[in-house]
């Protein structure tokens, strides 16, 4: 596990190095692709709770993703115009503040995440991967049927909110905020994944059973991490949505779960840190790759099978060994 560690400290050193020598470059663009990283690692973080500790396959993240990046420009356009969301039975005004959007995507995304969880629960399987797949696209749908929020020319956001003591419009302030709340995000997964909830979670997903037989309902375990695991999806949504100043129905689509999924596979399925090396993998070659050609996604295909089939704790476990982490 030694290896490890310093495999995933190397990794947080290596997206600060980036970082700082990007900005002493002057390349601002180099930190925003940094800053793409960390948010796509904190969309992967939240699914390898689910699928990772809890073998949960969801196909339906793009769901929450899209609710975070929805409150994020639902409060924004309202403050930005100077008009209330609602004004009977309660006044409901937007807000800029990033701290409160934050709060408001992840009880939304929480919630949506109750409501899914409890329904697709039920189900395991094939049949849980559609159902979840299903959820997706209809919040996709209803995206585009919302014309009151851009339905499917989407809704730009045309001053960044902000962050208290931060100038979040400065690349490298922004990216420091996110890769701030990454690691807030990995120490609470730690914690959850070592707690007696993560272990019980653990043996739900290998022996469902006998975790029974003790008295837990897998159910209801299952249920609490998916609810989670959208919570946090939902608050990288947010950020993402921040970083482009736009939001669009594109955050709902099964493309978007296809990519989530993709960060956690690369990186190492159950392993911490494997999202962020997922997204750090994924964000470079579409950023090289994506240069050369159309195509890159053929190379991604490639080099994914690749992993699927000879790597199968991902770049995390190739490079520091093949146990897996929360097993």
């Amino acid at each position: 596990m030694r290896a490890e560690t310093i495999l995933n400290a190397a990794l947080l050193a290596m997206l600060v190095a980036v970082a700082l020598w990007a900005w002493t470059a002057d390349e601002p663009f180099i930190i925003t692709l940094v800053t793409k990283v960390a948010i796509f690692a904190i969309a992967g973080i939240g699914l390898n709770l689910a699928l990772g500790l809890g073998g949960l396959v969801s196909l339906g993240h793009a769901a929450f993703f899209g609710i975070g990046g929805y409150a994020m420009g639902i409060l924004a356009s309202h403050a930005q115009s100077y008009t209330p969301l609602m004004e009977w039975p309660l006044l409901v005004e937007g807000t800029k503040s990033m701290p409160v959007i934050w709060l408001v995507a992840i009880l939304a995304g929480a919630l949506t995440a109750l409501v899914i969880g409890a329904l697709s629960l039920r189900t395991t399987g094939v049949y849980f991967i559609m159902i979840t797949l299903a959820f997706g696209q209809m919040f996709y749908y209803f995206a585009i049927s919302w014309p009151a929020y851009g339905g499917e020319d989407g809704l730009p956001i045309y001053v960044r909110n902000g962050f208290p003591g931060l100038n979040t419009l400065d690349p490298i302030q922004y990216f420091a905020l996110c890769f701030a709340v990454m690691c807030a995000v990995l120490l609470l997964v730690a914690r959850i994944a070592a707690s007696p909830f993560g272990l019980a979670l653990s043996g739900a997903r290998q022996n469902p059973q006998r975790v029974q037989a003790v008295g837990l309902v897998p159910y209801r375990l299952f249920l609490v991490a998916f609810t989670i695991s959208g919570a946090i999806t939902a608050l990288s949504g947010a950020l993402y949505a921040d970083l482009n100043r736009f939001v669009s129905p594109t955050m709902f689509s099964w493309q978007t779960s296809g990519e989530i999924m993709i960060f956690v596979i690369l990186g190492g399925v159950g392993r911490l840190f494997g999202p962020v090396a997922g997204a750090a993998l994924f964000i470079a070659l579409e950023h090289v790759l994506g240069g050369l050609s159309e195509f890159w996604h053929i190379y991604l295909g490639a080099l994914l099978l690749v992993v699927v089939l000879f790597a199968r704790g991902g770049l995390i476990g190739l490079v520091a060994g093949r146990e897996v982490a929360h097993d």
